[in-house]
């Protein structure tokens, strides 16, 4: 076995040119340290392209001195790049998570460097990409270079991560903490209520996604009574610790991974991290695989918990943006609301706040000039608020928008009563 090649992490992004492009490993594996050292670079660089899904970490890409050197090429926008996407030096690829391998494998966008964050070699010399396997798979699979940071803080996981050392071009040892994620910090009344709404919706045996934020954490909490659970998602948070421990998520009615919780990344607590370390009823595999329609549908009872920034009264979902403002990104909200629609008694849920901080309505007569349909109207199935539950399936739009009023702030009902009537209404009115 080789050691393969160990350097500094300035020495290790000399290998980075001008015009190239860059894959950045996401989540809580974002290899914070390479991504310093190849930003310090940017008086010797220009027209880097910089790919990622979710980044977390001490790291901004904002600046403006970066602003010729590099280009950041968004397939997720998270918090510390929102700047920069909605910038002249940045920009929002639109694509499903399930799909954004293609890129690479087709050459698309092709890799040429990938910067990952990796557990250190076992006695065999395999790494492993630790919590986030997700798109990294695609991308060190395709990718000319490949400069791994690689640190014992990194857990080791069982899956589709595993790379061998000599596969390897540069390794950069470095240890230091992994970013951590508490998503029951804060958390509203009106979010705890619309978790207690979502759980009554989830049968014994059902197979769950969880999308990112406090209210799938909420739903976890909410489910210490069920029984035979499993879990296949795209990520995965401290909330499924205890019902794993307690024996509620044992896995044992899914059809695929029977015994084993699969998903594609994960940000958490280091609680998280430790539980997954060598953890083989734990799987973290490749997104390809997770966001199949195919795959999540052969699980029974497959139940999509996903949210929305706001959705129109035909029930028409924005969950990536404010407007033209880039927000986030299609992500895999579509995957699994699809793959849970066929699966045998499968529920597909948006749950969200009939709010926002401050006081707007988030179910609204019609979506934000400029905003992203993420979830079409044909796909809706349950709409969650803390007012109650609703299901749009086999609902005229007329239907919809009745039921989707029910779940407003009562504060808003009227006006959006009203909206209703100019749409749907007025012109029978008006002609009678």
């Amino acid at each position: 076995m080789s050691t393969g090649k160990y350097s500094t992490a300035a020495e290790a992004v000399q290998l980075i040119q001008s015009n190239q492009r860059v894959f950045l490993h996401g989540s809580a594996a974002t290899p914070v340290h390479l991504i310093k050292a190849l930003l310090d670079r940017h008086t010797e660089l220009e027209n880097v392209e910089l790919v990622s899904i979710t980044t977390l970490g001490d790291v901004d890409f904002s600046k403006p001195e970066y602003s010729e050197s590099f280009f950041f090429n968004s397939l997720f926008v998270s918090g510390n790049v929102r700047d920069v996407a909605n910038s002249d030096h940045g920009d929002y690829v639109p694509v499903f998570l399930s799909q954004i391998p293609l890129l690479f494998k087709r050459s698309v966008l092709p890799i040429d460097v990938a910067l990952i964050q990796v557990s250190p070699p076992d006695r065999h010399g395999f790494c492993t990409l630790g919590t986030s396997v997700d798109i990294a798979r695609s991308a060190i699979d395709t990718a000319r270079i490949i400069i791994a940071q690689v640190n014992p803080l990194m857990p080791r996981t069982h899956g589709d991560g595993f790379i061998y050392i000599d596969k390897i071009d540069v390794l950069v040892e470095h240890e230091s903490a992994l970013p951590e994620v508490d998503y029951s910090f804060k958390v509203s009344p009106a979010v705890e209520q619309i978790g207690k709404n979502v759980a009554s919706l989830i049968e014994d045996g059902a197979t769950l996604q969880l999308g990112i934020g406090n209210i799938p954490d909420q739903v976890l909490k909410n489910l210490t009574g069920h029984k035979n659970l499993g879990i296949h998602t795209e990520m995965l948070s401290d909330g499924v610790i205890p019902l794993i421990e307690q024996g509620i998520i044992n896995n044992s009615c899914k059809k695929l991974n029977i015994g084993r919780s699969v998903t594609g990344f994960m940000a958490g607590t280091r609680k998280l991290y430790d539980f997954v370390n060598d953890n083989p009823a734990i799987r973290v595999m490749a997104i390809e695989y997770v966001n199949d329609t195919s795959i999540i549908r052969q699980n029974p009872k497959a139940t999509a918990i996903n949210s929305a920034i706001e959705l129109d009264l035909t029930g028409q979902i924005c969950a990536d943006s404010i407007g033209t403002y880039q927000y986030s990104g299609i992500g895999g909200q579509m995957d699994f609301m699809r793959g849970a629609s066929l699966s045998d008694n499968g529920k597909p849920i948006i749950a969200l706040p009939s709010t926002t901080s401050k006081g707007l309505s988030r179910i609204v007569p019609f979506l934000k000039e400029g905003a992203g349909v993420v979830t079409t109207r044909g796909h809706v199935h349950w709409v969650v608020t803390e007012y109650g539950i609703t299901d749009l399936f086999g609902k005229n739009l007329k239907q919809r928008a009745k039921a989707l009023i029910e779940l407003a702030h009562p504060s808003h009902r009227e006006d959006l009563d009203r909206a209703v009537f100019e749409r749907f209404y007025k012109h029978s009115v008006l002609s009678s």
